[in-house]
């Protein structure tokens, strides 16, 4: 059973609101005004709130404000409820981020009809967002609900890359974000005399290319499929339609840019401090931790040249220490696949 929250300062208009609720069989819990509102969402977590605008000690405004900085009530559809009907205190309430707005006197139906859904909606894109193409596809059409993008996001087709070749380039302006559906991909910068350092590694599921497109500026970074990989772009109109519209989706991309920045942040120390020995088992274990699918030892087939520039050095030294790990029996080479023998030792291995 669905849990409502409904913050009304009215008794009338709060108990018979209740009522209906309740008649559609959802369970409902209620507040008087915005301050205990805030203190019964942080203690319920509702599925869904209702509040009303114009209340004492905490408005509908501040309300929202408060539950929007928290991490466990954020994403909660949020309904207003109120007796005004001027444009700017409706626009008000959909620039802070609230997910309908039903004006006085409403009927049951009319509110009926607003919570299923908001309730809808909010579990297609809980369940889909981060399941492949199909629930992105899905979530973009139930985030905007507009028959022209609904075709535009059906319509998208997988980009084929092989190994090797260039998805985007640094420089160039971004027109949307990436998707990985099958494969993997390297992001890398690339220094004046022409040397790579790779910044970053994706696999099925991820999605790249987001931070230029968020700063509006150009790519600081290529990006270049590491094996036969098969690539969704999402076009930049869908992608900010997402996150303006959406307090779940905007969550979930400040996650991937806030571990982001924070393992970028994490390289470059590592790069200052660590020894060449150190920092090639740290890009083993890095590509045993993004890539190992199963029980089986991790076993990848990749380019010295890669490795040297996950590591930041030659790719000549990249091959010499890895004759040392074979020779340590931490790892096992076959033509150009390298299978990881001793994680834990690759993991713990001294500066």
């Amino acid at each position: 059973m669905k849990k409502i929250l409904l913050i009304e300062d009215n008794p009338d208009v709060r108990e018979n609101t209740a009522e209906i609720l309740e008649l559609a069989q959802y369970k409902v819990v209620t507040a008087v005004n915005g301050k205990e509102g805030v203190e019964v969402a942080q203690k319920e977590k509702p599925d869904l709130i209702i509040c009303d605008i114009m209340m004492p000690v905490l408005d509908g405004h501040g309300a929202l404000h408060m539950l929007s900085k928290n991490d466990e009530t954020a994403s909660i559809p949020f309904i207003f409820l109120t007796a005004k009907s001027e444009r700017s205190d409706y626009r008000r309430g959909m620039e802070m981020g609230a997910d309908d707005y039903l004006t006085k006197p409403f009927d049951d139906i009319e509110l009926l009809n607003a919570v299923e859904v908001r309730l809808r909606k909010n579990e297609i894109l809980k369940k889909e967002f981060t399941k492949g193409i199909a629930g992105i596809n899905e979530f973009i059409n139930e985030a905007k609900g507009i028959d022209s993008l609904k075709k535009l996001s059906e319509a998208r087709d997988a980009r084929i890359y092989k190994k090797k070749d260039e998805i985007y380039k640094e420089g160039a302006f971004p027109k949307g974000i990436y998707f990985v559906n099958k494969g993997r991909v390297k992001t890398y910068q690339t220094s004046e005399s022409g040397k790579e350092l790779i910044t970053d590694l994706h696999k099925e599921g991820d999605f790249f290319g987001y931070l230029s497109l968020l700063k509006d500026e150009p790519y600081t970074s290529s990006a270049t499929a590491l094996e036969d990989a098969e690539v969704y772009m999402i076009p930049k109109d869908d992608f900010f339609a997402l996150i303006y519209k959406n307090a779940e989706v905007s969550r979930k991309f400040i996650e991937l840019l806030s571990n982001n920045l924070s393992e970028n942040q994490t390289q470059l120390v590592k790069l200052a401090y660590n020894s060449v020995r150190k920092r090639l088992a740290e890009a083993l274990v890095k590509l045993s931790d993004k890539y190992k699918d199963g029980e089986a030892a991790f076993s990848m087939n990749i380019s010295r040249e890669d490795l040297a520039n996950m590591v930041g050095t030659a790719t000549e030294t990249v091959i010499r220490t890895l004759s040392d790990f074979k020779d340590d029996k931490y790892i096992e080479i076959s033509g150009g696949t390298i299978t990881i023998l001793d994680y834990e030792k690759l993991s713990r291995m001294k500066n």
